[in-house]
């Protein structure tokens, strides 16, 4: 399914990862072990993910216990140069997974984005991104980052992914990673097409299509609803 995707697609092929995307994708697996796997599974493209789109550069000196002096290393671009963008409401379980594996802390802003139900079309209702920079009264306020990092478990139709390209893009920033779970095929490619030149996307999987509903198949379900076990509403 990986074979001729957009040159900024990137599709695991971890072995690990692709069995614990099969124990996910069961209807018998409960709201814990949804959000244990979506966890354990944002780890690895994130993992990936950073690799590829972070450099590493020598910071100063430090010593071991022993006493004996070594060159300290760090990211680039900086922590304050990234910021995490999870969309609301499932992207918030990614984000421990990606906190975890930067060596600093680094800004969280969310986006929240709904698809409306009859034309599938992606509604922002909230946005938390610091678009005015410090000021002499509000030295302290943030402009845009370096690099953004979306987290979204699912690339379905890919318009929600779009709209959150373009929000960031408008904000300023220079670079986009997106992490997500599982995407449809082309979803990705209409995600991977918004801004070839400044987004890459690394899914845990690709899957052939989405449904009248805008689903995916066979899919995950409503990833949402089987995290927070609103299932039914």
């Amino acid at each position: 399914m990986a074979s001729n995707l957009p040159s900024n697609a990137h599709v695991s092929t971890h072995p690990c990862l692709q069995a614990k995307l099969s124990q996910l994708r069961s209807a018998s697996t409960s709201s814990r072990d949804v959000q244990s796997l979506v966890h354990e599974i944002a780890l690895m493209v994130g993992y990936e993910a950073l690799a590829s789109g972070l450099a590493s550069k020598q910071d100063g000196t430090d010593k071991s216990p022993l006493g004996y002096s070594f060159t300290k290393t760090t990211i680039s671009p900086s922590a304050n140069s990234i910021s995490l963008v999870p969309i609301l409401r499932s992207g918030l379980s990614m984000v421990p997974a990606l906190s975890s594996l930067l060596p600093h802390p680094v800004p969280v802003h969310h986006l929240g984005l709904y698809r409306e139900k009859a034309t599938l079309q992606p509604v922002e209702y909230y946005n938390n991104l610091p678009y005015h920079g410090p000021t002499a009264t509000n030295p302290n306020a943030g402009g845009p980052a370096e690099l953004a990092i979306i987290v979204d478990p699912i690339i379905a139709t890919g318009a929600t992914a779009c709209a959150a390209i373009d929000t960031l893009k408008d904000w300023g920033v220079k670079k986009i990673i997106v992490c997500s779970v599982l995407a449809a095929r082309d979803g990705l490619e209409k995600a991977c097409s918004e801004w070839p030149e400044g987004v890459e996307i690394w899914v845990g999987g690709c899957d052939r299509d989405v449904d009248e509903k805008g689903m995916i198949r066979p899919g995950l379900g409503d990833v949402g609803d089987r995290l927070y076990l609103t299932l039914g509403k």
